[in-house]
């Protein structure tokens, strides 16, 4: 009787020293006090079935992948904060056959990287990209990416470059590095900014940049890719009205060099 009730008081004093444990972890910072990892702990500690821990390992999974998204969106919009800005650095610039003088300014690949990979660093994000071909066209996938696991994609597709004299590598690594560049701006948010020298980009609206850069594209590939394109995507009369002239002025040119 004696024994029995010495083996009692043991367990009895066990039992606070084992429930003592979630918290000692919890200051330690390796389980939050809700959370269903400290949870199970506590059923497992208490005996419960493997059919109740595979339900609260579930449980955990979907917890966590909550707060991978909460910190994801949280970091996105510390990173927008910054107010990172893209510049157009890139300067294009030609005569058309009518003796005009059509020149813009653009970002390349580098100017993006260069101002958004520092901000993105510093909230916790890492960026790559997966590159197919097939069927005739490129495709890339951006893959944001936070340290807690939670990641967003954004996929474009075009066929190769062909404008001017470009041989087929070139038409590719060209088409892979616009849809590179327009795949991480569009993931990130961020637009280009910059002094334009002509009418075709100056004082461009930030909600037309990106599609102008889809018709200077099409106006670089010729006459007959832009007015596809124009039956396709019909612009509006405000749009051609101040764009039109300079593009098919690059389509003529484009068509120009193709001949020579």
């Amino acid at each position: 009787m004696n024994a029995v009730t010495k083996d009692e008081t043991q367990v009895l004093e066990l039992e606070p020293q084992q429930a003592a444990l979630v918290p000692a972890m919890q200051q330690g910072g390796a389980l939050a006090a809700s959370s269903p990892a400290a949870m199970m702990l506590q059923a497992m500690a208490q005996g419960a079935s493997l059919e109740q821990v595979e339900k609260m390992m579930d449980l955990q999974e979907r917890w966590e992948r909550r707060e991978a998204e909460k910190a994801f969106n949280e970091g996105l919009a510390q990173f927008k904060a910054e107010a990172v800005e893209v510049m157009k650095r890139k300067q294009v610039s030609f005569t058309t056959r009518d003796g005009d003088t059509t020149s813009y300014k653009h970002a390349e690949l580098s100017d993006v990287v260069d101002a958004v990979g520092p901000a993105l660093s510093k909230h916790g994000f890492s960026y790559r990209w997966d590159v197919k071909q097939e069927k005739g066209e490129i495709t890339v996938t951006c893959i944001l990416k936070h340290a807690k696991g939670h990641s967003e994609a954004v996929t474009m597709s075009a066929p190769p470059d062909a404008s001017g004299k470009k041989n087929a590598i070139q038409q590719i690594a060209s088409a892979t590095s616009y849809l590179q560049r327009y795949t991480l701006k569009a993931i990130t948010g961020v637009a280009e900014k910059g002094q334009d020298d002509d009418g075709l980009t100056a004082a461009t609206p930030a909600d037309d940049e990106v599609v102008l850069d889809a018709w200077r594209a099409e106006a670089l590939k010729g006459d007959k890719a832009l007015r596809a394109y124009y039956t396709k995507h019909t612009p509006t009369e405000e749009f051609w009205t101040r764009y039109g002239k300079a593009l098919k002025q690059a389509a003529k040119q484009a068509d120009a060099e193709v001949q020579e």
